[in-house]
């Protein structure tokens, strides 16, 4: 009685690398080939299933073949760090990280993570900040800007946004795909392109909360090498109220003046 504990232990580690790996694990002795067959292919389907329609672009863009035996691999060789079917998805994307094969394209990876944040974002518990009243768009360079929890700006070197199976780029381009991710009201996810100021502005923003729009435009002048600082702290403004107008970034009623 003593060793049935272990013995059980032994014959479930014994089904689960067999049902992970059937080629390269014989199955337990005394089970039916055919009822072991159902759960090989039930739980199989259930993760291929799953993640391609996390994954709708890198399945349809890899093939059924490359696909299937991408997800095959993953099954078998990665350790997942939760039981959490909603976190699949995250796992996978961590499996093709650091997942080596000659046979993958050098934006997946990349691809994988475009894909996956979207649904990331959905997921999230953070809630947005409220706008203070008080701070007008007149004076919004006085005070300091907060970006949004449900803004996330992202930066890759492929153009993941265009990519599918009618667009396969063999090479990175030169410059940088800069995107927004943001939740709106209603729950919907939405992709925008930004330029290189726009992103580095927002980058700043999260990384300097304290600071005024006004010493953001101008650190972010001095960064771009603009001798019109005027101009460039006008055609700031308009951008920071296109931010806020969008929710991208907020104004508090404690936002310390300059």
């Amino acid at each position: 009685m003593n060793a049935a504990p272990s013995r059980l232990r032994a014959q479930q580690f014994e089904l689960t690398r067999h049902l992970r790996d059937p080629q390269a694990s014989p199955a337990p002795g005394g089970l039916e080939d055919r009822r072991l067959g159902i759960y090989r292919d039930l739980l199989f389907n259930n993760i291929e299933g799953l993640l391609a329609s996390n994954f709708p672009v890198i399945s349809r863009v890899l093939g059924d073949q490359h696909w299937s035996r991408m997800v095959r691999d993953f099954y078998r060789d990665h350790r997942c760090r939760t039981p959490l079917f909603a976190e699949i998805a995250r796992e996978f994307m961590r499996y093709l990280e650091h997942r080596n094969n000659a046979a993958d394209p050098a934006f997946l990876s990349e691809l994988a993570h475009y894909e996956w944040v979207e649904l990331a974002l959905q997921l999230s518990e953070a809630q947005a900040q409220n706008d203070a009243a008080n701070v007008t768009d007149a004076d919004l360079l006085e005070h300091a800007p907060q970006l949004s929890p449900l803004a996330w700006p992202l930066a890759y070197a492929w153009p993941v946004h265009r990519i599918g199976p009618g667009f396969v780029p063999e090479r990175a381009p030169e410059a940088p795909t800069l995107l927004l991710l943001r939740r709106e009201p209603d729950g919907g996810v939405r992709f925008s392109e930004l330029t290189l100021l726009t992103y580095r502005l927002i980058e700043r923003i999260g990384e300097a909360p304290q600071l005024s729009a006004r010493q953001q435009l101008s650190a972010l002048a001095a960064e771009a090498g603009s001798e019109d600082v005027a101009a460039f702290l006008a055609h700031g403004s308009d951008l920071l109220r296109r931010m806020r107008a969008s929710a991208v970034i907020s104004f508090t009623a404690t936002s310390p003046p300059t």
